[in-house]
């Protein structure tokens, strides 16, 4: 019996004019680790709520075809009876936690599988250390970060051990740490329990050196099906977008195959001698766009640096003076934070979940109230949060914001859908258009909490490019993200936030190389000895790998 099958299923959700999915067949067996990519809008969400029913037993629509979960064809089974075989996390785990407390999350599931109270209190126990949430199970499902209701949302879905898990972007709010443990986590259980694993995940080098087979979506059509390393050699050629950074890296270098992953490519590199001294302080290369690919990727300015010995004469856009906040019950989330951003300048907020950062980005757009500190900004503050949905309140786009706003945020011809139907992109960009309004008042800054959920790499360096934009005419920019490739993208400076308090605060160069979960795959792929220019990104990287080459072929 296989874990997932779909026989030439197609679907069209209600009011669209074109399929989401499109005579689509295949076949998850048993045990099988899979990943399921494309651009956004390509079908991605779509497969997954097909094979845990929500489509088309929830969203409505029009279906063709036959979909088979775990041996229950989804046509005679809806989604609790399919619950029972099969776990689902969706692209916003908020919409699918129900209970009030952590422990009582985890626990639903396994009540309605009939366990005793002694196999429910070990199910979330264990369920609840391997996803780290273990110190939280007395904690509301309403007080935690985006990350951390992301990793309990999954252990609910993880603790009766399904044959079959369904997961739509689950790191797309984790910290780079949380991240890895994930997917480690997911790989142990597809080992050792013979869990099928269907991941749809944009952030591919995070997953790819798992996977047994990678899936390629394409407007709601397969495109392509095979190892990961065959995937990566098929996306040079008809997919560019969908390389991942390691594999731009090599195809810019010159070299192959693609890696799937960062331990491949540093033993290739090694074989060939480049490893040792490519990113030594010699090298330079050109400053290309991580996610867009172009020739206007981010220097550092040393605006940081311009920021130390000037007191009150430094232009200021917003400016946190000593800022806390501490809850009723003596637990301080922001702990004396000193920050202030220039007019035109961005920067990325990074840390690991709970750290403090969406905390900090609603202190300073005036959403809640310091304990102690105050904030100061120059005009008025947008903020973007971690749930689009929460700024769509009407049923066309067209509605929501206007044509100029739609079109700078690239939603042209999306006028009569429902937000609610948009891929988690395309939601992200039309709560931007939302934020920023018509342009008749510039925000003095726009605080963007990880607004790269849901989107593909080329979705990312369109965003990229647009804020960059804003920057140009004088708005600061300040963006949590756990996506150092983006922040890489994008960010003339990175302040990293630990404990509620700011640790690092220095050019991106300077905090994105040298580390590990917090670098970009380029630089951990070329770390070694430190260099007074590190490569942050494949094309920098690419360049280092070919005047090494040079060099080792010069008689």
């Amino acid at each position: 019996m296989s874990a997932l099958r779909l026989e030439r299923f197609s679907y069209t959700y209600p009011g669209a004019e074109t399929p989401a999915l499109r005579d689509v067949s295949l076949v998850v067996e048993p045990g099988e680790f899979v990943v399921l990519a494309g651009l956004s809008a390509s079908g991605k969400s779509t497969l997954i709520r097909a094979g845990c029913g929500l489509v088309p037993h929830f969203h409505g629509g029009t279906a063709s075809g036959r979909v088979t979960c775990v041996g229950l064809d989804t046509r005679e089974h809806g989604p609790g009876d399919l619950a029972r075989a099969c776990g689902t996390l969706l692209q916003d785990p908020e919409t699918q936690v129900v209970m009030g407390t952590v422990r009582a999350e985890i626990a639903f599931p396994l009540e309605n599988a009939g366990l005793r109270a002694a196999a429910v209190a070990r199910g979330v126990e264990e369920a609840a250390l391997a996803l780290g949430v273990a110190d939280l199970l007395d904690r509301s499902t309403r007080e935690l970060s985006g990350g951390e209701l992301q990793r309990v949302a999954l252990a609910a879905a993880l603790a009766a051990r399904p044959a079959l898990v369904l997961l739509d972007e689950p790191t797309s709010q984790l910290d780079p740490v949380a991240g890895d443990e994930l997917i480690w986590l997911l790989r142990r259980l597809n080992e050792e329990w013979g869990t099928a694993v269907v991941l749809a995940e944009h952030r591919l080098e995070r997953c790819l050196a798992h996977a047994d087979r990678a899936i390629v979506l394409e407007d709601g059509a397969l495109v392509c099906d095979g190892p990961p390393r065959a995937m990566l050699e098929w996306a040079a050629d008809r997919a560019p977008a969908l390389q991942t950074p390691a594999a731009r890296l090599f195809a810019h270098a010159g070299l192959r195959p693609a890696p799937a992953g960062v331990k491949e490519a540093r033993a290739t590199l090694r074989a060939h001698g480049l490893l040792d001294g490519a990113a030594g302080p010699d090298g330079a290369g050109s400053a290309g766009d991580p996610e867009a690919g172009d020739a206007g990727a981010p220097r550092a300015t040393g605006a940081w640096r311009r920021l130390t010995g000037r007191g009150d004469r430094i232009p200021t856009a917003l400016r946190a003076r000593g800022l806390w906040h501490e809850l009723t019950a003596g637990r301080a989330i922001l702990r004396g934070v000193d920050l202030r951003l220039r007019p035109g300048e961005r920067v990325a907020l990074m840390g690991r979940n709970g750290a403090g950062k969406s905390t900090l980005l609603r202190h300073l757009a005036g959403l809640q109230e310091p304990t102690r500190g105050r904030v100061e900004s120059a005009g008025r503050v947008a903020l973007l949060l971690q749930h689009p949905g929460d700024y769509l309140l009407h049923e066309r786009v067209a509605d929501e914001a206007s044509s100029a706003a739609l079109a700078a945020v690239g939603l042209t011809g999306l006028d009569e859908r429902h937000p609610r139907d948009l891929s988690g992109g395309q939601r992200q960009r039309l709560a931007l258009a939302v934020v920023l309004g018509d342009g008749d008042e510039r925000p003095a800054a726009l605080l963007l909490d990880e607004p790269t959920r849901g989107m593909d790499r080329a979705a990312k360096g369109d965003l990229a490019r647009r804020l960059r934009a804003i920057g140009a005419q004088g708005t600061a920019v300040l963006v949590a993200t756990h996506d150092a490739e983006f922040a890489a993208a994008l960010a003339e400076r990175v302040v990293l936030l630990a404990d509620g308090r700011p640790i690092a605060d220095a050019p991106a160069r300077e905090v994105l190389a040298g580390g590990w979960h917090f670098a970009t795959e380029t630089a951990r792929i070329l770390g070694g000895r430190p260099a007074a220019r590190p490569a942050l990104v494949a094309e920098e990287g690419g360049d280092l790998l070919r005047a090494r080459m040079t060099v080792e072929a010069t008689p």
